[in-house]
């Protein structure tokens, strides 16, 4: 039960570290914008630089997978993630801050697809659960920096919007290295692991994988553009006040369907159970 529980919590603190240092943007975009100046078409592509690397960084991520295995690529990129991430608060001009997020951004790109087989490795017969544990701690991922930066984490920093992209990026080096720590043996044979060349490599060909990329393609753009824009919006409007609000609504209001499927997916297991 102790690995359980250990299990189940890396990669609960795994979910979250996917989404902190990106969602620590919103909060504190016009701080930026106002600071290096930027136009509204280049906060947009601050603010599409994570979604084009989810894209073009995910495919070296699962070839790191295929190489190296899944907790080595995970640790590696968490602590390029984290390290880029802090770097961000040390920037000069727009340019510096784009390489960053790019950086930054790949290093998530690379650790996300190790979560799946992590799962597989660590929880092999509760491999839904695994799965919920995850996607409810990216979404909690999603809903703190943009519920606790400008009412809790800009206060500490003198308001520097600096200093709190700096901090955000400390807890990815710290899940980093409690996985190297407290990381249970794999239960899952290591001979499951993908060994062929090809295997890590999509099937273009199938219609499935176009129409699966497509779908969350057009999911994240959506979401992740309401993110970067609304602070601009209720600026405009003239209630700024109600940024963090507005923000913390917007990803809030995915938490509950996540607890749902981490309860039903719960009870689903233990009757399965039982009636074997």
């Amino acid at each position: 039960m102790r690995e359980f529980w250990v299990a189940t919590g890396l990669l609960w603190l795994a979910g979250v570290g996917l989404r902190l240092s990106i969602l620590a943007v919103p909060p504190v975009i016009l701080s930026i914008q106002a600071d290096l100046r930027l136009s509204g078409t280049e906060v947009g592509v601050l603010s599409g630089l994570p979604m084009i690397l989810f894209a073009i960084a995910a495919l070296p991520g699962s070839l790191f997978i295929a190489r190296l295995g899944a907790m080595p690529t995970l640790v590696m990129g968490f602590l390029i993630a984290g390290v880029a991430s802090a770097l961000r608060g040390a920037i000069l001009d727009a340019f510096a801050l784009y390489a960053a997020t790019i950086v930054m951004s790949a290093g998530i790109a690379i650790t996300q697809p190790t979560l799946p087989p992590l799962v597989r490795q660590w929880l092999p017969q509760r491999v839904s659960f695994g799965a919920a544990v995850f996607t409810n701690g990216l979404l909690v991922g999603e809903t703190l920096p943009v519920m606790v930066t400008i009412p809790l984490v800009l206060p500490l920093v003198d308001g520097s919007w600096r200093g709190a992209l700096a901090i955000w990026g400390l807890p990815l080096v710290l899940i980093a290295i409690l996985t190297v720590a407290l990381a249970p043996a794999p239960k899952q044979a290591l001979s499951a692991a993908p060994a062929a060349g090809r295997r890590w490599w999509p099937d273009w060909r199938n219609p499935l994988t176009w129409q699966i990329g497509i779908l969350l393609g057009s999911i994240n753009s959506v979401y992740f553009c309401a993110n970067a824009f609304l602070p601009g919006y209720l600026t405009d409007a003239g209630r700024p006040d109600l940024i963090s609000a507005a923000l913390t609504a917007l990803n809030f209001g995915q938490l509950p369907a996540s607890f749902a499927l981490l309860a039903t997916v719960g009870w689903s297991c233990c009757a399965w159970r039982g009636s074997s």
